[in-house]
């Protein structure tokens, strides 16, 4: 069992497996499920985030009526205009937003790891897929790989922003993706964990101001920053550019981070964007109440 980033990358050298392939022995010893159930778990979440996305590029809009059909946008983008970047890195933010649209109209998401923070890992698994062509098992290990970071954080720090800011949340999914992206492309054990610790280090201190208490405003859009983020570490690490502060360190850093951050920018809808007078008003002429 490992309980660190080092402890990960340690046994995934000693034992010449991927990172993915450690964290289904992992699975496998403490659940006593059998490797087949194990898989075909995986199968299911890579399925509802493949549903996500899908419904999401159709458009929805949310119960409040504050977000909705940004994927849409993207996606009428994509087929109609040349991106600044290139179709894969659009349609990731494409396939995030689409995801987090989704779960703000009460559809059907995989937390990854939690519900405001989901659309990350999809938005770059998805996107990425149709550019590397991996067979599906290797989509669900880039999924095992993700989990095996978020495994980590989870027990050492927080993956709420009630905790701990938008940083445990959208910065954990972008390190998570950020990790597994540096294995699917054929990266070491070592580049998946500098491609996280890049990607958690540029989002320390993000406070998690949802207006109106409700995860539309700024959620949406910053799961498709974080899944960037993501990508962009991933290809940082690729090139070998090494995080100076180790992951393990990083994820001390924005735990303590998150300890200090006031209570008004931890999900209670009062500080930072919540607390703008546009902010406020929607929020009154949601619920009819100052904050």
């Amino acid at each position: 069992m490992f309980l660190s980033v080092e402890e990960l990358i340690q046994q995934a050298n000693q034992q010449n497996k991927k990172i993915s392939e450690v964290m289904i022995d992992q699975e496998l010893e403490i659940s006593g499920r059998s490797y087949a159930d194990i898989m075909e778990q995986m199968e299911l979440n890579l399925q509802t985030m493949e549903a996500a996305v899908a419904k999401g590029i159709l458009g929805v809009k949310s119960h409040s009526g504050l977000t909705g059909f940004d994927a849409v946008k993207l996606n009428d983008y994509l087929k109609n205009q040349s991106p600044l970047t290139d179709q894969t890195f659009v349609k990731a933010l494409c396939y995030a937003v689409a995801t987090n649209e989704v779960n703000a109209a009460m559809g059907l998401i995989c937390a990854t790891p939690t519900a405001g923070s989901a659309g990350v890992v999809p938005g770059v698994l998805l996107a990425m897929s149709e550019k590397l062509n991996p067979s599906r098992e290797e989509m669900l290990e880039f999924l095992f790989t993700s989990a095996a970071f978020g495994f980590v954080v989870a027990n050492n720090a927080f993956i709420s922003g009630a905790e701990g800011g938008c940083q445990a949340e959208i910065g954990s999914a972008s390190g998570m993706a950020a990790a597994a992206l540096v294995e699917l492309a054929g990266g070491t054990p070592e580049q998946s964990g500098h491609a996280f610790s890049l990607a958690l280090k540029n989002m320390i201190g993000l406070a998690c101001d949802p207006v109106a208490g409700l995860v539309e405003i700024p959620c949406i859009t910053r799961n498709a920053s974080g899944t960037a983020n993501a990508i962009a570490s991933a290809e940082m690490a690729l090139a070998s550019i090494e995080s100076i502060i180790p992951a393990d360190e990083v994820i001390e850093a924005m735990y303590q981070v998150g300890r200090n951050m006031p209570s008004d920018i931890r999900e209670t809808g009062i500080g930072g964007l919540a607390g703008t007078a546009t902010g406020k008003e929607i929020a009154f002429k949601l619920f009819g109440q100052k904050r």
